[in-house]
């Protein structure tokens, strides 16, 4: 985990900034500095750490019971997790990283 912060010197009044990681990006955000002051900004993914465990629980749980009684429905809910962190990542981009003030 890198909690470095990151310095960006600029001598304009305002700026614009967009935070990526190469396919992800955010909107532009602007930040104002009309008098000396400084942004303290988190950056964030749509999915934390909490959603990701509990989603590989739910599906190896649903996998599990799937594969123990062999009914099909509980083997199509193990994809439901799957399904939806490829929804956050790939179609929900512009969302997919967030940043917040600290």
């Amino acid at each position: 985990m890198n909690n470095k912060p990151v310095i960006i010197e600029t001598k304009e009044d305002s700026t614009l900034i967009t935070v990526t990681d190469g396919f992800h990006f955010t909107k532009d955000i602007k930040l104002d500095f009309r008098r000396p002051s400084f942004y303290r900004l988190k950056v964030v993914c749509a999915i934390d750490d909490m959603q990701l465990l509990t989603g590989f629980f739910l599906l190896a749980i649903f996998y599990l019971l799937g594969f123990y009684t062999g009914l099909l429905p509980l083997k199509l809910l193990s994809f439901l997790p799957l399904i939806y962190f490829l929804f956050l990542y790939y179609i929900n981009r512009k969302e997919f990283i967030r940043v917040r003030p600290v």
